[in-house]
């Protein structure tokens, strides 16, 4: 009766040896298909949270860019306000009694669309033309003024936050 008891005990491996070491490498092979599974989980996961964060900073970015364009439609229409304004000073006379209320409505318009991000784009008579602010009208040979630069200003142009709203109209320096 011993015998048999010592053939079915754990310390022998002669009628188990075989089917443990299966069971061994089942187990050892499941711990490694389950590892690489975890792997793939944590890689996937990383990969989450990545594209979740572009989302919120381009989110971000979105909200930005419309938080700072949301009056150009409004500050756009202002624009030849402008061009009105400035027309009605340049024709009126030092001594016409409207030419300070026009003065006045011009620079409380120019302040509150200013506070808006709205700037005028007005190139001197010699500053450089630069096609990317600056419609060239015309080009014309004047003297004194460089080649390729700012002859005269037809209209202003307007920029809001640092993006064109509507190029200077200008007359170009003839090259030689």
């Amino acid at each position: 009766m011993t015998q048999q008891h010592d053939s079915q005990s754990p310390d022998s491996h002669e009628t188990d040896g075989p089917e443990a070491a299966s069971v061994e490498q089942q187990l050892a092979d499941q711990v490694e298909r389950l590892s690489g599974e975890l792997e793939q989980l944590r890689a996937q996961v990383l990969l989450e949270r990545a594209d979740l964060e572009n989302q919120r900073k381009r989110l971000a970015r979105e909200v930005e860019s419309a938080r700072r364009f949301a009056n150009e439609r409004l500050l756009a229409a202002l624009v030849p306000v402008f061009d009105a304004l400035e027309a009605g000073l340049a024709n009126a006379s030092d001594t016409d009694p409207l030419r300070s209320g026009v003065e006045l409505t011009l620079r409380e318009l120019t302040k509150a669309t200013e506070s808006n991000g709205l700037a005028t784009l007005a190139p001197a008579p010699g500053d450089p033309f630069n096609p990317e602010q600056h419609q060239a009208m015309s080009i014309v040979d004047v003297p004194g003024v460089p080649p390729g630069a700012v002859a005269q200003v037809f209209q202003k142009g307007y920029l809001l936050n640092e993006r064109l709203l509507r190029p200077a109209m200008v007359v170009v320096a003839k090259a030689d």
